[in-house]
């Protein structure tokens, strides 16, 4: 099996569901990287997640399940590719 099959066999699936702009629920969740009320930036399975918006508070968190839900008024959510998996600067240099 190639790495990248292995990678994709050990990835959790990622997801999100927004309910009127007040409630969201993700799965799929690595870690919280930042929050405060106007943005929390998350890392997904597939990249970095900014939310923003205002009055946003964090319910609840599972680093083990990758489950988070949160509420508060959302504005955006903002994807950035993981550019670390790409590999240093020399590496996309030399590409």
């Amino acid at each position: 099996m190639a790495m990248e099959d292995k990678m994709t066999a050990v990835r959790k699936r990622h997801g999100f569901i927004l309910e009127d702009r007040k409630t969201l629920t993700l799965t799929g969740v690595k870690d919280v990287l930042g929050f405060d009320e106007q943005k929390i930036v998350l890392m997904t399975e597939l990249g970095e997640l900014t939310v923003k918006g205002g009055g946003l508070h964090i319910n609840d968190f599972s680093h083990e399940s990758g489950e988070l839900s949160l509420d508060g008024h959302v504005d955006s959510l903002t994807y950035t590719e993981d550019k670390r998996s790409e590999g240093g600067f020399f590496a996309r240099l030399l590409k």
